[in-house]
């Protein structure tokens, strides 16, 4: 009896490997990227110095921390950061969740692959790439949207100089990111609409409802655990931004900064000047703790209002 017991142990054990296997690849990143790099926190409270490394560079307390607000581009970065990104997750919600609905009620299986492959396509691509399609449009002299609308449309002689006028680029910027992230977000929409009991729609055409009352009475509210856990994890991240699309869209073109500087491109051009390591983990740490509390603060506020909502 003891015997086997043993032998069906052991068969147990051998049959959760391939489990354990999977498992693995993803709890190493979860080390190297997430936890592994906790060490290097030190560096936003020390003087780095490449001789002494990180464990002898001197404490020098919250020096590091002074940059991001002693320069007169501060009110600037923290401005556009927080105003882009509180703006960017407000639209994501509302067009994330249309275009879900929409691509939902597709019903031809060729024409679902179609508007799939088309719509996250751009979630695929490079900002690299991103950055000269957008050239290709926006440039001065050789841009679409000067010569074939402003100049041929339009019969004006001269073009709008886009990367030398900031007050365009919040609309330009805006565009692309949504362009870019719409994709994604639609997707993570439309896996919880695919959950949603047909006998919900069912029932309710029964009783004479519309469809944009089906949507309204139903699909809404059953969105609602998923809409908000998706923006609270986006308020972590409205500290921070996207390096490529602040960076490389623009050009990095100086006449653009009043509209297109953020902490994390502010913090690059200031390595690049400095080359101070300690600038930039102090940046990161701080983005970190603000996104920290945005999370509680949201999570504590839907808990408020409705306990079952909220994440924890």
């Amino acid at each position: 009896m003891g015997s086997q017991v043993k032998v069906k142990k052991k068969r147990n054990w051998k049959h959760w490997i391939p489990f354990y296997m999977m498992f693995l690849p993803g709890f190493a990143y979860l080390i190297i990227n997430n936890y592994m790099p906790l060490y290097g926190l030190q560096l936003a409270f020390k003087q780095f110095s490449y001789k002494k490394g990180i464990n002898g560079s001197p404490w020098i307390g919250l020096k590091n921390f002074k940059f991001l607000f002693a320069s007169e581009d501060a009110y600037i970065m923290v401005r556009n950061t927080l105003c882009y990104n509180i703006l960017w997750i407000f639209i994501g919600v509302v067009l994330g969740i249309t275009v879900a609905i929409l691509f939902n009620e597709i019903t031809g299986k060729l024409a679902k692959k179609f508007y799939q492959t088309a719509i996250l396509l751009p979630y695929l691509m490079s900002m690299v790439v991103v950055a000269y399609l957008v050239y290709a449009y926006f440039a001065a002299d050789t841009g679409l949207i000067n010569n074939a609308i402003i100049k041929g449309l339009l019969g004006k002689e001269k073009g709008i100089s886009w990367y030398m006028e900031g007050k365009y680029w919040p609309f330009i910027l805006t565009f692309v990111q949504q362009w870019k992230q719409i994709g994604f977000g639609m997707l993570l929409y439309l896996s919880t609409l695919l959950g949603i009991d047909k006998a919900y729609y069912e029932a309710a055409m029964l009783d004479g409802a519309t469809r944009w009352q089906q949507i309204r009475m139903i699909t809404l509210p059953l969105l609602k655990p998923t809409i908000i856990m998706l923006v609270i994890l986006n308020l972590g991240q409205v500290f921070r931004s996207d390096f490529g699309l602040f960076y490389q869209v623009p050009m990095n073109q100086g006449a653009l900064y009043s509209t297109t500087q953020t902490i994390d491109t502010y913090v690059f051009r200031a390595l690049l000047v400095n080359n101070n390591f300690g600038m930039s983990a102090a940046a990161s740490f701080l983005q970190s703790i603000v996104g920290f509390i945005f999370i509680v603060s949201a999570n504590a506020i839907v808990r408020k209002l409705d306990k079952n909502s909220s994440l924890f």
